[in-house]
């Protein structure tokens, strides 16, 4: 039995960003579900908060079945790794991609002072940023992110609830699989050993040629590693057993 697949976006990118993976994973007979955040999306105007977040990612399991893969990017990552620490039942594996560095207040610090400059930008800093994404992603990828619109106006309340979560205990409370993929070239990537050890039962996955958005710099290889992701842990359930701890590169 296939096991569902929710997808989780990264820091004021929306659902859009995951269409490679959902085009391709539907087009191969997986349930998927992409969500938008609070504050995103769909969702911009609502209040950011992570409990908001963790509860969107809840529901997106519940819509799908009893239990899903869980598969979060950047801020995504975050939330994922904070929606398994507290519905571990649900999540029947999870893959936190772009995220393996942990949200320490000097960590934020260097993202809030950015933040706080583009707000004060007439468009808060949407030229810029939207100028970014297609500086640095493949056409098909940034026109993906720029679908769903940019929510810039996101960017402090989401500083301000990741800031000191603590990561690595919320990874080290989830009893299931966890994937952590990072591309090659992500400044993401820094703390990715702690991670690792962090995890109950960890995989680290590390992707050439990619950067911060895995998904996007190198589509046909993350959309194969999730598919992979929900293939073991639907044979670790038919199994009736677990995997046992590893990591690869």
């Amino acid at each position: 039995m296939r096991v569902p697949i929710v997808l989780v976006h990264g820091l004021r990118t929306s659902r859009t960003m995951w269409r490679p993976q959902l085009e391709a994973l539907r087009a191969r007979g997986r349930t998927v579900v992409a969500v938008d955040l609070p504050g995103h999306g769909t969702r911009r105007g609502e209040v950011f908060t992570l409990g908001g977040a963790v509860e969107t990612v809840r529901d997106a399991v519940d819509s799908v079945g009893s239990s899903a893969l869980v598969v979060g990017l950047s801020l995504g990552g975050f939330v994922s790794i904070a929606a398994a620490a507290a519905y571990p039942e649900r999540v029947a594996g999870l893959v936190a991609a772009g995220c393996s560095a942990r949200p320490v207040h000097g960590w934020a610090s260097m993202y809030r002072l950015p933040t706080v400059l583009m707000d004060r930008l007439p468009d808060r800093g949407l030229s810029v940023n939207q100028r970014f994404h297609r500086l640095t992603l493949p056409a098909d990828g940034a026109e993906a992110v720029l679908d769903g619109g940019l929510a810039m106006e996101a960017g402090r309340a989401v500083i301000e609830e990741v800031t000191d979560l603590d990561v690595l205990g919320l990874l080290t409370a989830y009893p299931g699989t966890v994937w952590l993929v990072n591309g090659a070239r992500d400044h993401f990537r820094i703390h990715e050993r702690l991670f690792l050890d962090a995890c109950v039962d960890g995989r680290l996955l590390v992707v050439p040629r990619a950067g911060h958005m895995v998904n996007l710099d190198q589509p046909e290889i993350f959309t194969r590693l999730v598919m992979d992701a929900a293939d073991a842990v639907a044979g670790r359930s038919a199994a009736g057993g677990e995997e046992g701890a590893g990591s690869s590169v």
